[in-house]
């Protein structure tokens, strides 16, 4: 195809600029290592959606305020390979849940570890893109 105006090639790539990109940033670039957390909550909603999932908890400080955390997890497709299914963290259950804590010290987290009520835990975090390593 051969553009024979260039006020068309200017339009097109003003449009195109105009469009928002979804940007998939590294672990390093949104969490802290520095800071790693630990809560206990109740979970209010497991999202499977890509790039990454998303457990919501509620979480209950010592002084009662109740923070509304959402902790995010690999791809579905892998957290599926490592046998979860959307199942798996129904909402309404308490979890403890390791991770590390949003660099921007919001209520947002990378997560690591799930452990359910039954004592079973499930690993939930990136692998790669600067995430530290599961041990």
């Amino acid at each position: 195809m051969r553009i024979k105006s260039p006020a068309t090639l200017a339009g097109a790539l003003l449009l195109a600029a105009a469009v928002p990109a979804s940007a998939h940033h590294s672990f390093a670039a949104e969490f802290d290592i520095n800071r790693p957390i630990e809560l206990e909550g109740v979970v209010t909603r497991m999202e499977f959606s890509n790039p990454h999932s998303w457990l919501h908890i509620e979480v209950t400080t010592v002084s009662g305020e109740k923070q509304q955390w959402q902790v995010e997890g690999g791809a579905p497709n892998a957290l599926i390979r490592r046998g979860w299914n959307r199942n798996s963290i129904p909402a309404g259950i308490r979890v403890h849940v390791e991770g590390f804590q949003a660099r921007d010290r919001s209520f947002r987290a990378s997560g690591r570890e799930v452990t359910l009520p039954d004592g079973s835990s499930l690993f939930m975090g990136s692998v790669g893109i600067g995430a530290p390593r599961a041990e």
